[in-house]
């Protein structure tokens, strides 16, 4: 049991996002009814199928009838939209949170949109993700021991940001606070610049004559490397873009490092190649002490 109660919990997108919050918040008999809206008829009817959601809302108004915690779970470029549709219907008590890999952009969509509700709104992003899409792939394990970073505004609510909290410590998650800011910042050289790396690695080895020649070869060294090129395009489309002046900072310091690499192998520089590796494994290594921690 948990301290959390919602009553009814409204998701806009049931996907991997929405769909493991509800399953997760299920899991802690924290919520009592989840109606879910989304764009395919066909993941929300098997989102109800799975017991991910309870009901398919047949509208904004429907949807966030009774309901005290809203949940976006969109492509962030479809953010605003969603906001939009749901500005009118907001109940006064209820908390607003979302689910996007951008923050900047979330918060100033949230500005054009909420206009009164604006201070119900606490902007999330579950650092959980995953390479597969749709309700299919929710799991109730998905933000176990993850971190949640939250950014709220300078007018969200106390009693929203403490709604917005318990729901996500009730799904296992470590939450930590920071300004949208530093959050894209942060992002944008650990997780969209190496899924733009990925997605750029295999188009080039696809585009090539021998394309399936090398992939016939390719061992566990390129899967893992890539295993990220298989998640949503049109998600990682709408973060590059939200993110480009961040993201393009990032693949202009990989470019630079690149150089350095490219000036090693020119020269035949064994010594600084092993350098800059055994720099790399260092730093791995000491990374994936604090993961397992």
């Amino acid at each position: 049991m948990t301290d959390v109660r919602i009553r009814k919990l409204a998701i806009f997108g049931v996907g991997l996002i929405g769909g493991s919050f509800a399953l997760a918040l299920r899991r802690a008999d924290a919520v009592a009814q989840v109606v879910g809206v989304g764009r395919s008829q066909a993941n929300l009817a098997r989102a109800v199928e799975l017991g991910v959601i309870d009901s398919i809302a047949a509208d904004a108004a429907e949807a966030l009838a009774g309901a005290d915690l809203v949940l976006v779970a969109v492509p962030v470029q479809q953010t605003e939209r969603v906001l939009n549709q749901i500005a009118d219907h907001i109940e006064p008590g209820a908390a607003v949170t979302d689910g996007g890999s951008t923050k900047r952009d979330v918060i100033a969509a949230a500005r054009n949109a909420l206009g009164a509700r604006l201070a119900q709104f606490v902007p999330a992003h579950p650092i959980a993700g995953a390479e597969l899409s749709g309700v299919e792939a929710a799991t109730a394990e998905l933000y176990r021991g993850r971190t949640v970073v939250i950014t709220p505004i300078a007018e969200s609510l106390n009693e929203a940001r403490t709604r917005v909290a318990q729901a996500w410590l009730a799904c296992g998650a470590r939450l930590v606070e920071m300004t949208a800011e530093r959050h894209d910042a942060v992002l944008a050289a650990v997780s969209h610049l190496p899924h733009a790396l990925a997605f750029a690695l295999v188009d080039m080895i696809a585009d090539r004559a021998d394309g399936a020649e090398l992939f016939s070869f390719a061992g566990a060294g390129f899967r893992d490397f890539t295993r990220i090129a298989s998640s949503s395009p049109e998600m990682w489309r709408d973060i590059c873009l939200a993110n480009r002046d961040l993201v393009l900072a990032e693949v202009s310091a990989y470019r630079e490092r690149l150089a350095i690499l490219e000036q090693y192998l020119e020269r035949a520089d064994g010594p600084a190649l092993e350098r800059m590796f055994e720099a790399a494994r260092t730093a791995r290594n000491a990374w994936l002490r604090t993961v397992k921690s």
